[in-house]
């Protein structure tokens, strides 16, 4: 972003609102005053604007609170600061100059006015005013507040301790087996109230994308920072996205393994049952079991459960379980020929 200068050496007072003659101190709380009202995140509404007008602000209170650079442009102007402290050519129609802002503080320029705005109000004190172009949170606090009195916290209603943060607002969203198994993409809508200085408020939505990876689990929270509702003196709060699981024809899930209960007759369970186990990823599983299935028996198939998403390839198991279906009644030769076949067997303890 750009401003331009000509030689003219009263623009940056103008924009600060002082006179030619001003003192240190009148340039530094001229510079606080209209920083705090042109703040971009005291802004929401006409960001655009206070963005243009905060860079300016900073600008004018780089130049005029520094000794050396205030004299070079009351003798010289905007040209003067450009070339070192000697008039120029111009590097634009009418000898205008163009001065940049250097965010980040590498290479020539003016500096990052956010840093400049951290640098000026303290690092201690209150929270909640993020700066652009991901400048984080600047903290207001120290002796400088007192200049504002109790007009200070008439900028920011809670600046003597700190933004309160409203609690996190949870919403759910619900993922299939399958899709847990997979890994897949949800769409989802978040839609906040905006209220601003004035009491006027609107609503403002917007779709985010979040990317589900194989082996999640319910209860897996995703947070979006300060999309909630948006009030004056108040942090927004966070928007914390939920995980639920939905119920599953076929499978159980515990943990990373898989758990699928069979219902057999008793017959199988004494000779042994072939199954065909479909899977979350569209296989089938052919399963001879040759052994007695006896109650709480359990089959274990190694890694066809879910995947572990923090072990890239693992997964867990596939246990099947059981439910057995007993005869209603035998009649009385059924029952000798029962005896008779058990006579001879070996017996679980």
């Amino acid at each position: 972003v750009s401003t331009q200068s000509t030689g003219s050496n009263t623009r940056y007072y103008t924009v600060l609102g002082v006179g030619k003659n001003a003192t240190e101190d009148e340039i530094r709380k001229a510079y606080r005053k209209l920083a705090l009202k042109w703040h971009p995140d005291r802004n929401i509404n006409n960001k655009e604007v206070a963005e243009a007008k905060f860079k300016e602000i900073s600008e004018a209170y780089e130049v005029l609170s520094d000794a050396e650079k205030r004299k070079i442009y009351d003798q010289f102007g905007g040209e003067g600061l450009k070339n070192g402290g000697m008039p120029g050519a111009g590097g634009g129609p009418g000898g205008a100059q163009s001065f940049h802002f250097n965010f980040g503080g590498k290479g020539g320029g003016f500096r990052d006015p956010f840093e400049m705005f951290r640098e000026v109000f303290g690092r201690s004190g209150m929270r909640g005013m993020g700066g652009m172009g991901g400048k984080g949170g600047v903290r207001f606090g120290g002796r400088d507040d007192d200049d504002f009195g109790d007009g200070f916290s008439g900028f920011f209603p809670n600046a003597r301790t700190s933004l309160r943060k409203s609690s996190p607002m949870e919403q759910h969203f619900a993922c299939s087996l399958e899709e847990l198994y997979k890994g897949t993409v949800k769409k989802l809508k978040i839609t906040k109230t905006i209220t601003d200085d004035s009491g006027k408020t609107r609503q403002e939505s917007k779709v985010v994308e979040i990317n589900v990876k194989p082996g999640w689990k319910a209860g897996t929270k995703v947070t979006y920072p300060r999309e909630g509702n948006v009030m004056p003196g108040v942090e927004p709060a966070d928007i914390v996205f939920v995980l639920q699981e939905k119920p599953h024809e076929y499978f159980k899930r515990e943990g990373n393994d898989l758990v699928h209960t069979v219902s057999i007759t008793l017959a199988q369970a004494l000779n042994g049952v072939k199954l065909n186990i479909p899977t979350l990823d569209d296989r089938k599983l052919e399963i001879n079991i040759r052994d007695v299935i006896y109650p709480g028996y359990e089959k274990r198939i190694a890694k066809e459960g879910m995947p572990m998403s923090k072990c890239k390839g693992s997964f867990g198991d596939l246990i099947l379980r059981f439910s057995i279906k007993f005869p209603t009644s035998l009649t009385e030769d059924q029952k000798v020929k029962v005896k008779e076949v058990f006579k001879s067997v070996s017996w679980r303890q």
